[in-house]
């Protein structure tokens, strides 16, 4: 182990590091490595297949346990899309194609996805017998990896690993996202190093001031673990008074509110003390079948009944994303295709059977509803007249229902006094605001956008100071434990978040 990687300090001394979740651990440093075992199945690859795609279904569809379970939702796509219409004639023909696979986007801007890849190939031989899993230690510990697996994410969460070091990787990738949605310290380093040799039996990772030590002094050791001590207890006060209002030094009110998919993941940010439903996603209902006018019904109602601050976003399709019953047309680029309320407005019925779903659900109630990737006036526009004929047809009073859009598209933002004169409401999405706003792929391994870049907090002033309606921020960006102060100064007073975090960030808001 060379002297200048003994400790390694960001911000100051070295930029290239990132803190994924910030907080103090000290444990023993692990390795990753993993335990197999074969054991005989008698199942066949594509039944193997069948039963992950089961899996990541009900994943999904729970929010699974960090409440992001929409990255559960984009693994199940990935694995439908490579697999043959007839399915696999053998185990070897469904690894080769994941190798193809790899070797296609390893040097790419989406070669973030290459771990995702790999957790489904792992998911699919436990399926077979062949396991292979991220192996725990039975003592305290920080856990260094290259990278690692979606899945060895869920898997360190109950577990002894309380940090976890990434030699490489991207904040925005499916298991930054999770390590963060749960609240586990961690850091991406950017560059390799060897602790085989001349490291302590115990070492200290600090991501709030994005600090290992892999040889620390038993001073550095005291204090790291008074600190440790002292976070951990601010947690759990942070938790008791997660109900309470979050109210700055000053006296200015902000509201957290939670991203949520389904049922089961509002009832957890309801106990998480959310402050109402920033972010309804709705795809979850839509992915399987076309669900029926009571089923979408039903939902929307049992969701409603537990906040009075809810947002609704209409069906966001396309990208990544389609249903197994509509068919959309191949496109070139699909990101800049038919997605949001362009596909709305293109399947029309789909797009008024969720609308009178949601007027029927609403029995009365004050109720937001936004529209995705709205770049020009007239798509928000006609979107809102057909709610509104739904409405009428249907002798619904609405009265109580505002509509507003998501700020994704840059173009929106030029516009904003014409939107001013027609919207209710805006919600910033800023992680497809930061991707077209710098045309950078979000999860890009290589080219890398600072979350709090000069040019996008810019553009989130830009959009506050000039807009006269009431807006909101449901990005990454506002879970990000630096952005939040800065976000507040700006003037956001409404930011919604994964729901674990909810409580941390109330107390930050409280000791600004």
């Amino acid at each position: 182990m060379s002297e200048d990687v003994e400790i390694i300090v960001s911000k100051g001394d070295n930029s290239e590091i990132e803190p994924i979740f910030r907080g103090v651990v000290v444990g023993r440093p692990t390795l990753c490595a993993y335990d197999e075992t074969i054991e005989k199945r008698d199942i066949d690859i594509n039944r193997a297949i069948s039963l992950v795609e089961e899996e990541l279904r009900d994943k999904f569809e729970s929010g699974g346990n960090s409440g992001n379970g929409e990255i559960f939702l984009a693994q199940r796509e990935l694995l439908k899309s490579i697999t043959p219409e007839r399915g696999f004639k053998s185990l070897d023909e469904f690894k080769d194609r994941i190798n193809i696979e790899i070797s296609k986007i390893e040097d790419s801007s989406l070669s973030s996805k290459v771990m995702d890849f790999k957790d489904l190939e792992q998911r699919v031989l436990s399926r077979l017998g062949i396991n292979r899993v991220l192996h725990v230690p039975d003592r305290k510990s920080i856990l260094i990896a290259d990278d690692i697996l979606p899945q060895d994410v869920e898997r360190i969460e109950s577990s002894n690993i309380k940090g976890v070091v990434l030699t490489r990787g991207s904040l925005t990738s499916h298991s930054s996202i999770l390590l963060r949605s749960l609240t586990i310290p961690s850091i991406i380093l950017n560059r390799d190093i060897d602790i085989e040799e001349k490291i302590s039996d115990e070492i200290i990772l600090d991501s709030i001031r994005c600090k290992l030590i892999l040889s620390p002094t038993e001073e550095e050791i005291l204090e790291a673990r008074e600190m440790e001590d002292r976070l951990n207890l601010e947690d759990r006060e942070s938790f008791q008074s997660r109900f309470e209002i979050a109210k700055t030094q000053f006296g200015k009110k902000i509201k957290v509110l939670a991203n949520v998919t389904d049922l089961e993941s509002a009832k957890r940010a309801k106990d998480f003390g959310a402050d109402g439903i920033g972010l309804l996603r709705t795809e979850f209902m839509f992915k399987e079948k076309r669900p029926t006018l009571d089923e979408q019904t039903n939902m929307y109602r049992d969701i409603l009944e537990l906040f009075d601050d809810v947002t609704i976003r209409t069906l966001d399709i396309g990208g990544d994303k389609s249903l197994p019953y509509i068919s959309i047309p191949e496109e070139d680029n699909p990101f800049l295709g038919l997605r949001g309320i362009r596909f709305s407005l293109y399947e029309k019925r789909l797009f008024e059977e969720q609308l009178l779903a949601i007027f029927k659900a609403h029995s009365g109630r004050h109720v937001k509803i936004m529209f995705p990737m709205v770049s020009q006036i007239d798509e928000f526009t006609q979107a809102r007249d057909i709610a509104k004929g739904v409405a009428d047809r249907n002798n619904i009073d609405i009265s109580n229902i505002e509509f507003g859009v998501m700020v994704e598209v840059p173009s929106l933002i030029l516009a904003i006094k014409i939107f001013d004169k027609e919207v209710d409401f805006y919600s910033v999405g800023t992680n497809d605001l930061t991707q077209y706003l710098f045309a950078v792929d979000r999860t890009h391994d290589i080219l890398k956008i600072n979350p709090l870049s000069p040019i996008l907090i810019s553009t989130l002033r830009i959009i506050r100071d000039t807009a006269k309606r009431p807006v909101s921020i449901c990005g990454e960006i506002a879970g990000v434990d630096e952005a939040i102060e800065t976000l507040i100064n700006i003037g956001y007073d409404r930011l919604s978040v994964s729901a674990k975090l909810i409580p941390n960030i109330k107390s930050k808001i409280r000791s600004m």
